[in-house]
């Protein structure tokens, strides 16, 4: 009897030990804080790779730049030292340059239009850009439409942008363009741009109301106005060594798990799109609503010719063309 009890402590112990092993913990990081669009996108990320596996597989999700800005977190997905990322196309053209092309001013009409983009050939298509490069992208994300904050004042056309010293991400597209709307631009990563405004290094910055909010920028900022100037999208990420490791099972896991983060994440955004405004009203920023986006069309005219040779003009008016009727995420 005391034999047979030794050996089934003995296979107890063996299965405990075999168990902690076969599980594998993988980190995943935001630039932004857990209670966002982003955060919505990982958790549900995390938590449908786990119930899926059983919990051989968790994810351990960094919040608020802890891991180091969106370029720092790419290139340690790209290095393999980090397991996942979640980025907007802040950084992405600087690894994958195809991507470029989705952060021309204006190019899609609303969200519906980015998604349908997104969710449909064209957007696969750049996500397999990214497989050269070192990742695997799971699937887009969004990061939403852009508007303009500043300290100087309110923004109600093209030349009240003249000589605003503004945070733009670390995007060569964003910094082209800025700089044809007369902004003076200054590239930056995203954790160091609240104390940037708060000090006065900066003017202003640009960014979806998800992550206005989500930043507290209205502690630093006195104006917004709803210029809605660039759709950003955003990307979940795996180390591609780590992806072709997976088995098939696993990586059809991932997949679908990162489609669950799509709805999430979308679905944040546009609960935050719909109350952000009275929010910051509320904590008493200035709003500027109605804009003639048509004159910032105009005045970046001489930019978006640019932009028509260096992506070819048929590329982006595939991109304008496209329908947005109902389309499945693939």
């Amino acid at each position: 009897m005391k034999l047979s009890k030794l050996v089934l402590a003995m296979c107890l112990a063996t299965g405990v030990m075999s168990t902690a092993v076969a599980q594998v913990v993988m980190r995943n990081a935001i630039s932004v804080a857990q209670n966002s669009h982003a955060g919505e996108a990982v958790d549900t990320l995390a938590r449908e790779v786990e119930k899926r596996t059983n919990g051989r597989i968790v994810i351990k999700n960094f919040y608020s730049g802890s891991l180091g800005g969106e370029r720092e977190v790419m290139e340690s997905v790209q290095l393999g030292t980090q397991e996942l990322g979640h980025n907007s196309t802040g950084p992405v053209p600087n690894f994958v340059p195809e991507t470029r092309i989705l952060d021309v001013p204006f190019l899609f009409r609303d969200k519906a239009h980015a998604r349908a983009v997104l969710d449909g050939p064209i957007g696969q298509e750049l996500l397999a850009k990214f497989e050269s490069k070192g990742f695997k992208a799971l699937a887009w994300t969004e990061n939403g439409v852009r508007h303009m904050t500043n300290n100087k004042r309110p923004i109600n056309e093209p030349g009240d942008l003249k000589g605003l010293k503004m945070r733009t991400m670390e995007n060569p597209v964003h910094v082209a363009a800025y700089k044809g709307l007369g902004i003076v631009t200054t590239p930056m990563a995203f954790p160091e741009v609240f104390t940037a405004l708060q000090q006065g290094t900066v003017d202003g910055q640009e960014n979806p109301l998800s992550v206005i909010m989500a930043a507290n920028f209205d502690q630093v900022q006195k104006h917004i106005t709803l210029t809605g100037h660039v759709y950003s999208p955003s990307v979940f990420l795996m180390n591609k060594g780590v992806w072709d490791k997976l088995s098939a099972g696993d990586k059809q896991i991932f997949l679908d798990a990162a489609k669950e983060g799509v709805k999430a994440n979308r679905a944040r955004v546009d609960k935050d799109d719909a109350n952000g405004v009275a929010e910051l009203r509320k904590k008493g920023m200035t709003v500027i609503e109605n804009v003639d986006k048509a004159k910032f069309v105009a005045t970046l005219a001489p930019i978006n010719a640019e932009f028509e040779k260096q992506f070819g003009k048929a590329n982006l008016d595939r991109i304008r063309g496209l329908s947005t009727g109902p389309r499945r995420l693939p």
